[in-house]
């Protein structure tokens, strides 16, 4: 029963959870989800270019995104954001002062973009081949079918693996403690680390991770809800290409922008 109690009083210590959520609430939330959404917008736009770039036939586009994306898949985060952060910091300090927010941003940012980058080449190139041609037969270029007809179902087929991305954002947001944080620029694991090495208790760190769950868990239950909708609609369309001219069937945008373009 003693290892049982001091287990209890290490971890799970009501009083050290309730002293440590005020900060989490007001300073540790916001700036995780700062840091972890502003990494996301910023790394899917980027990640969308490698991915157009990465399938270019031309050799400049191609090769130069396969290294970008090799270098930092490659790498550790936590290596790339002490390279940035750190190699990058008297340049930001001259433009923003010490606030170590953006270089950890950028850092998060390039990491999420190669791996959404692969997320959306890998979504485009499961298109079946036959959507782009049918495109060209009716008249678009290869740039045109590519924007309004592959690219849209290349990334409807990816959306669980980009929320995933996303969650794994919000899980390395809390690597970037390592470029040093002021105590208002402070996120929860960083909140949850100072009062866990302050009280030598361990719960505040357990309340961190708590909240990193209540986001990450029921984004998981959200990512797997747009799978099982994915597939049914998947099914649904083997099921009307197995009609007479299903095969030759566009998908919705190019029908869209069809229909506008014959106007």
């Amino acid at each position: 029963m003693d290892a049982l109690n001091t287990v209890w009083e290490t971890f799970f210590d009501v009083e050290a959870m309730r002293a440590a959520l005020p900060d989490m609430l007001r300073i540790g939330l916001p700036n995780t989800l700062v840091l972890a959404l502003f990494s996301a917008l910023i790394g899917t736009v980027l990640g969308m270019v490698l991915a157009v770039c990465g399938l270019s036939q031309r050799r400049g586009l191609r090769w130069p995104a396969r290294v970008f994306t090799d270098v930092f898949r490659g790498l550790p985060a936590a290596v790339t954001i002490l390279l940035i952060g750190v190699g990058l910091a008297p340049l930001g300090l001259g433009i923003w002062g010490p606030n170590p927010y953006p270089l950890g941003i950028l850092a998060l940012s390039l990491i999420a973009s190669a791996y959404i980058g692969e997320i959306f080449r890998s979504g485009i190139q499961s298109v079946d081949t036959g959507q782009l041609e049918a495109a060209r037969a009716l008249g678009f270029s290869r740039p045109s079918g590519m924007r309004l007809v592959v690219i849209p179902q290349g990334v409807r087929r990816v959306l669980p693996a980009l929320v995933n991305q996303f969650i794994a954002l919000i899980k390395e947001s809390s690597l970037v403690y390592f470029l040093g944080l002021l105590a208002s620029q402070r996120d929860l694991f960083r909140i949850g680390q100072d009062a866990a090495a302050n009280t030598g208790n361990q719960s505040a760190l357990v309340l961190a991770g708590l909240f990193y769950l209540v986001i990450t868990v029921p984004l998981t239950h959200v990512v797997n809800a747009i799978d099982r909708r994915l597939r049914d609609g998947r099914r649904a369309d083997g099921a009307s290409a197995e009609r007479p001219g299903g095969a030759a069937d566009l998908a919705p945008s190019a029908q869209l922008a069809t229909s506008q373009e014959s106007r």
